[in-house]
């Protein structure tokens, strides 16, 4: 049958209608913003990355997730209400910066009270209900969490007990930090990371409170030559999520995000570990002595720990009790 224009017009009407139909349901994409406090080349980061893209491929594609690494797109101190508001679907956040918020926010930043992974892996899963519920009432659901290395302290003398920290000047960046040196009759001097090195090299600090990782960021050997590896305590990163938006995703690609999260906490926690035992490495291959602490001196830091979590502990109120109580039994 010969092709008239009007056969033609029809033809490319049909098409149109069909493409227009089919486009919707073939091409659909929901785009999600990730932001991050911490370089791309973190391992908590280099997780987000390896989360995003799980997600992208269990969910064919519907769900495409954009991290941010380093404060790109929010400072570090916004990103819990960015994604609170919806200006952000997801981020990632360190609980312990919210303490003033919640005092449950900062349990895992008290020093000595879960000093390994084991016992840090046991307090979240006591704190985790809690978290959850917090979260369900400010709109947003916990995805995961994952612990940062452990924390210990360096020195330029050794230390055989806390007597030895008497007035020694001690680099504080937090209240927590600060009240630590103050208990142990340290002098507390507050400097920021970008000041540090300065500080080492000038003699305004002798000593500090942080993890391998950092000491190895920092090239802390340069200045200090003993680690005492403490475990003083594992400050977690967790990742949240905004309810609505996850509440608007299908079926299916919801079980995607959970399933990544769930993927995605068990290899952050490994990749911590590693992090952990390679920095240690490092520290002692430039030189540092990486020690345990004496008996004296874990015991004197755990009475430091305990006068800490009893002040937590008057600001935690019941809800403080009975989570400390579950990650004792």
């Amino acid at each position: 049958m010969p092709l008239t224009r009007r056969t033609l017009n029809a033809a490319a009407l049909i098409a149109t209608i069909s493409l227009g139909t089919l486009a919707p349901a073939a091409f659909a994409q929901t785009k999600w913003d990730l932001p991050a406090a911490y370089p791309a080349t973190n391992f908590h980061s280099e997780n987000l990355a390896q989360f995003a893209a799980e997600v992208d491929k269990a969910s064919g594609g519907k769900l495409k997730i954009t991290v941010h690494p380093n404060a790109s797109l929010f400072k570090a101190p916004e990103i819990k209400r960015a994604v609170q508001g919806g200006r952000a679907q997801i981020g990632e956040i360190l609980l312990t910066a919210y303490q003033n918020e919640w005092p449950i926010f900062g349990a895992d930043g008290l020093p000595f009270l879960a000093d390994s992974y084991d016992e840090s892996m046991k307090l979240y899963k006591a704190q985790k209900p809690l978290l959850e519920k917090k979260l369900g009432e400010q709109g947003m659901m916990l995805l995961y969490s994952v612990a940062r290395p452990p924390q210990g302290i360096y020195t330029k003398k050794p230390l055989a007990s806390a007597a030895d920290l008497k007035g020694i000047k001690w680099r504080a960046y937090s209240p927590a930090t600060a009240r630590i040196a103050e208990l142990v009759s340290a002098q507390p001097v507050t400097v920021q990371a970008a000041e540090f090195a300065q500080a080492l090299a000038t003699g305004v600090v002798e000593s500090t409170m942080t993890s391998g990782a950092t000491g190895v960021d920092s090239k802390l050997f340069e200045h200090l030559k003993y680690y005492y590896d403490t475990q003083a305590r594992l400050p977690k990163n967790a990742v949240i999520v905004n309810k609505a938006a996850f509440d608007a995703l299908d079926k299916p690609t919801q079980a995607a995000v959970l399933k990544a999260a769930a993927d995605a906490e068990a290899r952050g926690w490994a990749a911590s570990q590693k992090v952990n035992t390679d920095t240690l490495e490092k520290l002692k291959a430039n030189g540092m002595q990486v020690l345990p602490p004496s008996a004296q001196l874990k015991t004197d830091m755990q009475k430091v720990g305990e006068t800490m979590l009893k002040e937590w502990l008057d600001k935690a109120g019941a809800e403080g009790k009975a989570l400390v109580d579950a990650y004792r039994k």
